[in-house]
């Protein structure tokens, strides 16, 4: 894979490029249920939930100095914080900022996106990196997983 193409296909891409479908799906086909009031607070939350999640995420693996970048081998196993919870607390936080703004734009029909981006996710990056992960750490990173679901 070209280096140019590593930098166009990273999770912040793929997220950027379904909530447009998102938003344009809320603009001009409409169609949405009209929650009202509390799907726009629960999405406030979910979006909320999911920008911290990838915060302290990204906190941590800089503490850790590692890198959060999908493509790179990671010097450090983080398994603390976020981490405890989730081996991939980013996608997750992806995951909860487009769940969250689907509801927030009352966009119902885009809800078919989130396993969607769930599965590409874990197809395209996941799947990667854990395999990069094992052969880094080994017998530590097989612990971990054990102990840890891969989303929460």
């Amino acid at each position: 894979m070209p280096d140019w193409v590593k930098w166009i296909d990273l999770p912040p891409v793929w997220l950027s490029a379904a909530l447009a479908v998102v938003w344009a799906q809320a603009r001009f086909v409409g169609l949405g249920l009209g929650f009202g009031g509390w799907a726009e607070i629960v999405g406030g939350v979910l979006v909320t939930v999911g920008i911290v999640l990838i915060l302290a995420a990204i906190w941590q693996m800089r503490e850790q100095k590692t890198t959060p970048v999908p493509h790179r081998v990671p010097s450090a196993l983080v398994t603390s914080g976020v981490f405890a919870w989730s081996r991939n607390p980013i996608y997750l936080g992806d995951a909860l900022i487009l769940s969250g703004l689907i509801l927030r734009w009352d966009a119902v029909l885009s809800l078919v996106l989130v396993p969607c981006f769930v599965w590409l996710i874990g197809n395209r990056f996941i799947a990667a990196e854990e395999s990069r992960c094992q052969d880094a750490f080994g017998s530590e990173f097989a612990d971990y997983k054990s102990r840890t679901r891969r989303w929460i």
